[in-house]
């Protein structure tokens, strides 16, 4: 299937309306310094009223498929308690309008917009935290598992853990390295009780994930020394989800790269078999590969500070911030990441061996780039269509090498609020005027169209 993704807090505005309170996102960009120039998702790209008008274009662009998060504030405004209808039924009326437009609705539970009464709680350390999501995703899977079969209980849990509570760069702004941890555990314990409340709930024929944007992590040299860095990358990055969620344990090595920190004794004995729960599809995200080295070496690479994930003085890698981050020489995005395909290619052959039975889909990969309109009204961005040309050639080589790929969702379909970049950076295939709201298809958007009809992948404009 070919989609496109986005999620509630980026695109929805409408964020004192129908009962919805404030999530740890509303909190955080209106607090000052934390978002570019002040920006906040309190109006974005005005999704909650114009939704019917981005279905439309949805089915121009011949999208079969569309993955959306629900906001958890919306739905459920403190967290706990019944549902706001209201809230309800702007995702039914959602779901009805994508139905009716041809195209599958696939749905995130949670990106990242956690009720801000459950964060003054504890948050995602807290383990409350972990049993209040599962009562949540029970009521969201009855009000649309008659309509909706594709569902995804997280988005990047990395980010909602690390960056959220190690590094404080995004909401809720938290820099304790053992707070990140618990809320890294308590994700995979909500994860794991999200499911079972969605079996619950879903007919038969639904299908239940998660989507991880997993670090296709290399080393800077094959020195003894920086092919460790990568292991500990690897394990706090990606292995402390792929342990639990799909192993039902936890790696022995990231236990002893923390031991400095914390004894996992928040931890309990069933925890780990909780979190394992059969999934029908694992969703692949992602952007750029990661260098590492142990130690800075001159003149090899440029050093980025906290791994290219926002600066801020804290690390998020809990347990390995010394680990030396790289940038690699060649071309870049506008958020200065390197373009390589390869690293996608390379991630889903590595799932595909460890996990053959368990399909994939990428439910994230996308490039921003700094889009203007033209005089004559149209958005040329042949950087971002050189972009996904290469990572869906990509995601060929890996389907006819054996990876049992099922789907792919571009990020984004709108141009949309980028966290604490604000609106300074555009993922969309769509462009979105902040000020008047008009949405024009890119190039890239027009590019994708061809490639969602036909199947085939187009050549490159010029070739």
């Amino acid at each position: 299937m070919w989609g496109a993704a986005t999620a509630a807090y980026q695109i929805e505005g409408a964020a004192r309306e129908d009962g919805r309170t404030p999530s740890i996102w509303d909190t955080f960009s209106h607090t000052p310094g934390k978002v570019f120039e002040g920006h906040t998702g309190d109006v974005a790209v005005d999704h909650y009223h114009r939704f019917r008008e981005d279905v439309r274009l949805m089915k121009e662009l011949g999208l079969t498929a569309y993955r959306f998060s629900v906001s958890w504030p919306r739905v459920q405004p403190t967290g706990r308690g019944p549902a706001v209808q209201k809230g309800l039924d702007f995702y039914r009326a959602l779901v009805d309008e994508l139905l009716a437009a041809g195209i599958r609705p696939a749905v995130t539970l949670y990106h990242w917009d956690l009720p801000q009464e459950l964060e003054d709680a504890g948050g995602w350390p807290h383990r409350a935290t972990a049993e209040r999501f599962a009562a949540y995703a029970g009521l969201v899977g009855d009000a649309l598992g008659d309509r909706v079969d594709r569902w995804t209980t997280l988005n990047e849990p990395w980010c909602s853990a690390f960056l959220g509570y190690g590094s404080g760069v995004h909401a809720p702004g938290r820099t304790d390295p053992v707070a990140a941890l618990r809320a890294a555990h308590h994700l995979n314990l909500g994860h794991g009780l999200a499911v079972q409340a969605l079996r619950a709930a879903l007919p038969a024929r639904a299908e239940v994930g998660v989507s991880l944007n997993l670090h296709q992590v290399r080393p800077l040299t094959g020195t003894t020394e920086d092919l460790d860095a990568a292991r500990r990358i690897d394990a706090v990055g990606n292995r402390i989800w792929l342990g639990p969620m799909l192993e039902g344990a936890y790696p022995e090595d990231l236990a002893a790269d923390t031991a400095r920190l914390t004894d996992w004794s928040f931890v309990r004995p069933a925890d780990a078999a909780t979190a394992q729960q059969a999934l029908d599809f694992l969703g692949v995200n992602y952007y750029t590969p990661t260098l590492v080295s142990a130690v800075a070496r001159v003149g090899v690479g440029s050093v980025m500070a906290d791994g290219g994930h926002g600066g801020g003085g804290h690390s998020p890698w809990a347990g390995a911030d010394d680990v030396v981050f790289h940038q690699p020489p060649g071309e870049r995005t506008a958020m200065g990441w390197s373009v390589d395909a390869s690293g996608l290619y390379d991630l889903l052959m590595r799932m595909t061996r460890e996990y053959p039975d368990l399909p994939l889909y990428v439910t994230e990969n996308g490039a921003a780039y700094e889009d203007a309109v033209g005089p004559d009204g149209s958005v040329d961005d042949p950087e971002r269509v050189a972009y996904l040309h290469r990572h869906l050639e990509a995601v060929h080589r890996a389907v006819e090498s054996g990876a049992d790929v099922r789907g792919y969702f571009l990020w984004s379909l709108l141009d949309n609020f980028e966290w604490s970049y604000g609106y300074a950076k555009r993922f969309g295939a769509v462009h979105v005027d902040y000020a008047t709201q008009t949405r024009t298809p890119k190039a890239s958007a027009h590019w994708y169209a061809r490639l969602a009809r036909s199947g085939v992948l187009p050549d490159l404009p010029g070739a």
